[in-house]
């Protein structure tokens, strides 16, 4: 049977089937954790490939995994159940924007960077942001609904979809959405694709909504003393009366990994900084940056610093940056995670992430969009240590359940994926889940789409850091 398979997947995309073990390798794992092997590798080109491997699969009931650039820090394209990768990163020629109409279009591998550079060149702004914009993919952007620090003033992945071109798991193609803005016709099948990770249909092309470049940022640091005001501080600026383009926070811990890395002169005693940008009118940026002061002003925060120069500016961004790299630079693996919290729990977040360091005697970092409460507690671990491993898989399970009892998420902006998984049923309930289970049974009833992620196994409780 796999011979005959094949024959047929070589004769849709001739060499670009890629079938030694070596070649399938590279395709078992992406930026999380866990190794699979698939069957095949399909490097697809075109929406009619596609298409003929749709329905080839559908046929011989084969699982597809779809895949970017592999930088899912959820395990959303492993090939768990081996079958078919399908992979769009070389399927990145076309990318065409209609400024006029304040859109563009294109395939599902063109890199996230490359959209904003284009729509830049018109004076134009996309404004979703992802942390790894230069190497991702538009694809993996709308599999994850991915986000990023604008998140705050302008939304996100789902919020600048206007249309998509999909294939359905029998095959068909069908176009969701359209050129404009306003459509009202139907079912929003578009935002019910945008983040359900490739489980529904697969994306062939995208339509995406741009909006005017702001004219200017000016960019300001907080200090902090203590995290109780760091996290009033945010709910403060954001009823002040002026709308950040981004907020960002770093505890810590993580202001010092940034310092020992690259000597900024960082505050190494404050409890937390947040970055704080806001754009627009270069006329009326620094009264709104005063008018931030102001407000912090009457929770007692007096140590806002102002960035004088693009220089300035640009160094404060920089600082975010670096988190990861600074963490990594430790040599062991990052296990970075995306709790969301509302807005005046962000406190209780940080104060229980500091118990679980003294629990389980584990280096946490702390840093995320403070504008919309979405946290990356990150640790370093040494993998090939099992009792650590064990440790870090519980300090993670207490996090996604105390981000749940806040009133908060397993994730803003990574996805579910095959990581977290086993807790999906704590945060929808039993009906939740029981209602999605009977869209992705509708659309996919023969469970060929990128199976084995979202919905946890019967039994599944524990953070998958392993496959065995």
């Amino acid at each position: 049977m796999k011979e005959k398979i094949k024959e047929k997947l070589s004769e849709i995309v001739g060499e670009r089937l890629l079938v030694d073990i070596d070649e399938r390798v590279s395709y078992g794992y992406d930026a999380s954790f866990g190794q699979y092997m698939p069957d095949y590798v399909v490097q697809v080109m075109s929406t009619e490939e596609v298409q003929k491997i749709v329905r080839l699969a559908n046929a011989y009931e084969i699982p597809i995994y779809p895949r970017g650039a592999s930088t899912s820090l959820s395990g959303g394209p492993l090939p768990v159940n081996a079958g078919i990768v399908m992979d769009f990163s070389q399927w990145d020629q076309y990318l065409e924007i209609f400024p006029d109409d304040l859109l563009i279009k294109a395939s599902p591998g063109v890199k996230t960077g490359d959209i904003h550079q284009l729509a830049e060149n018109h004076n134009l702004m996309y404004a979703p942001d992802p942390s790894s914009s230069m190497i991702c993919t538009i694809g993996g952007n709308l599999a994850e609904n991915a986000g990023g620090p604008r998140g705050v003033k302008y939304g996100v992945t789902k919020d600048y979809v206007l249309g998509l071109e999909v294939v359905t798991a029998e095959g068909e193609i069908i176009r969701t959405g359209g050129n404009t803005v306003k459509n009202v016709t139907g079912y929003d099948l578009t935002k019910l694709l945008v983040g359900s990770e490739g489980t529904l249909g697969i994306i062939t092309e995208a339509t995406l909504r741009l909006i005017p470049k702001p004219m200017d940022t000016k960019t300001a640091m907080i200090i902090f003393e203590d995290l109780y005001t760091a996290g009033k501080s945010i709910s403060q600026i954001l009823t002040s009366g002026v709308r950040p383009s981004k907020m960002e926070i770093l505890d810590q811990n993580a202001i010092n990994r940034v310092e020992d890395y690259a000597r900024l002169d960082l505050p190494r005693t404050a409890v937390a900084i947040l970055l704080v940008e806001v754009d627009g009118d270069p006329d009326v940026l620094m009264k709104e940056l005063h008018v931030i002061q102001q407000s912090l002003l009457e929770i007692g925060v007096e140590n806002v610093q102002i960035a004088k120069t693009k220089e300035e500016e640009a160094r404060l961004w920089q600082v975010r940056k670096l988190v990861s790299p600074a963490i990594v630079q430790s040599g062991y693996t990052k296990i970075s995670e995306d709790a969301t919290v509302p807005l005046s729990r962000i406190p209780d977040m940080f104060r229980k992430i500091d118990e679980l360091k003294k629990k389980y005697n584990l280096n946490i970092v702390v840093f995320g969009h403070a504008g919309d409460g979405n946290l990356h507690p990150t640790i370093n671990t040494n993998m090939r240590d099992d009792d650590e491993v064990s440790l870090v898989e519980d300090a993670v399970e207490e996090i996604f359940h105390y981000a749940i009892e806040l009133g908060g998420t397993l994730s803003g902006e990574h996805g579910i994926g095959t990581m977290k998984k086993p807790f999906f049923l704590k945060e929808v309930g039993e009906a939740g889940m029981l209602f999605q289970k009977a869209i992705k049974q509708a659309l996919d009833p023969k469970n060929i789409l990128n199976p084995g992620k979202i919905f946890p196994e019967a039994g599944e409780k524990r953070l998958v850091l392993k496959n065995d």
